[in-house]
């Protein structure tokens, strides 16, 4: 219980339910202070007292209440937190833009995470009961310390899936580091998140970081469409730089000629950098940034009349991306370490059930929080009759191996994730069409 002793103030109390203190009563405050009124004036009474200043109550009623409460409190503190099947209940959080820019991003893996925590509550055989709790950073690096915060100050949150995004996750992790609270994220795939210098001692990745999407890019663009010249944007997010620093790197190394440029996201028009791709006579570009972003620079692209091969990475792979730029998004290639999984068959049924709660289709890493929620799950079960804590929690998770519905979730030292698989896309005819593995295409001639 989260200790509310703040409402009370020396000399005028508010009048919050006494339930809010004491469970199973529902008096309010007047009343405790009319009880300690009544047993303090006849206990100074029984000293000699026959006076009492008002001065006097007004300053020993409410430290006498605070005292109460925090007595109450503290109790409270000491025991499990029960759900009402009387097991013992334990919070998995969640910390994703869910709101403002490219929030579908976000709401794809919370869904994802949601239905894992459902399905392992419905089964009835877990010995705990699994409580869930959203916290929206608006992906924003701003928003994410205080959307951090929510979850640290819950104690019975025990393991956090994400931050959703790379500059969020930069953001928030010193702290989630200090409170050892395990922070596992299904999409932030910035390189530089699990560099050791970092100190990010909770953060834990469960999708291949950028160094394989950035890869995977430059290789389907020099092997397979044999482009001499790509022009790279990124959006000066963490996300964008560290893409687009890996697909640069990858395509230099493989003789390919690189123009770059950065644009800020939410630039008013990409009308100027639309025109610099068409006159550069790149056969191709590359951005990296978000759908939100993504979609009015493709319509600029198609008005400036640029022909050549489109790309962009997980951050615009979402139907919303489609949506917004209308038929200007046909033909973009889109990557993502994560495989469809409305199209896969190992997460067919996950898919379905998927489809079936949320009345939409799985999307971009729905499918990865689902599997890693289910993982946390899975480890929260191993502590047996032990109380789990979030050093213990987090211990177990680094050194887990948890085979899923996309992958099997394992990690190296460093929190990175042990893999590095990435997948590739392309928009025909207003959907996403999914390709497959980049290695195995670009391998097979196909």
């Amino acid at each position: 219980m989260w200790l509310r002793a703040h409402h009370i103030s020396v000399g005028g109390l508010p009048q919050p339910s006494c339930s809010d203190y004491i469970p199973g009563t529902a008096c309010s405050t007047r009343f405790v202070e009319a009880l300690l009124a009544s047993s303090l004036g006849f206990f100074l009474q029984g000293l000699g007292f026959a006076v009492l200043k008002r001065r006097v109550i007004n300053f020993a009623l409410p430290v006498a209440a605070a005292a109460l409460v925090l007595s109450a409190c503290s109790k409270d503190d000491d025991k499990d937190d029960k759900g009402s099947n009387g097991k013992p209940s334990y919070t998995i959080g969640f910390q994703a833009g869910l709101s403002g820019e490219s929030a579908q991003l976000g709401i794809n893996e919370e869904n994802g995470a949601k239905l894992a925590v459902e399905q392992a509550n419905a089964k009835g055989n877990l010995p705990f009961t699994v409580k869930f709790k959203s916290s929206d950073d608006e992906a924003s690096e701003t928003k994410a310390v205080s959307a951090a915060q929510k979850l640290i100050d819950d104690k019975n949150v025990v393991a956090v899936i994400g931050p959703a995004f790379s500059g969020p996750t930069k953001a928030a992790s010193p702290n989630y580091a200090k409170a050892k609270l395990a922070t596992v994220s299904a999409s932030a795939t910035s390189p530089g998140l699990t560099k050791p210098e970092n100190g990010f001692t909770s953060f834990l990745r469960g999708v291949p970081a950028d160094t394989a999407q950035g890869t995977g890019m430059a290789k389907w663009i020099s092997q397979k469409l044999k482009a001499k010249k790509v022009f790279v944007v990124d959006d000066k997010t963490e996300y964008g730089v560290g893409l687009s620093k890996v697909a640069k790197d990858e395509l230099k190394k493989a003789g390919v000629e690189v123009v770059e440029e950065s644009v800020p996201k939410a630039t008013p028009d990409y009308g100027p950098v639309s025109t610099k791709i068409k006159n550069s006579g790149a056969d191709a570009m590359i951005y990296a940034g978000y759908y939100q972003d993504g979609a009015p620079f493709a319509k600029k692209l198609k008005e400036a009349g640029f022909t050549g091969a489109k790309f962009s990475g997980d951050g615009t792979n979402d139907a919303q991306f489609v949506q917004l730029a209308g038929d200007a998004s046909d033909g973009w290639f889109l990557t993502c370490p994560c495989a469809d999984a409305n199209v896969e068959a190992a997460t067919k049924q996950f898919a379905d059930d998927y489809k079936k709660r949320f009345s939409a289709a799985s999307s971009t890493y729905s499918a990865e929080a689902f599997d890693i929620t289910n993982m946390v799950i899975e480890q929260l079960g191993t502590f047996g009759s032990e109380k789990p804590t979030r050093e213990g929690m987090l211990a177990k998770l680094k050194g887990a191996s948890y085979k899923g519905l996309t992958k099997t979730f394992k990690f190296l030292p460093s929190g990175e994730f042990d893999g590095a698989t990435t997948f590739i896309y392309q928009v025909k005819g207003g959907k996403i069409d999914y390709m497959g593995d980049i290695d195995k295409l670009v391998a097979a001639g196909g």
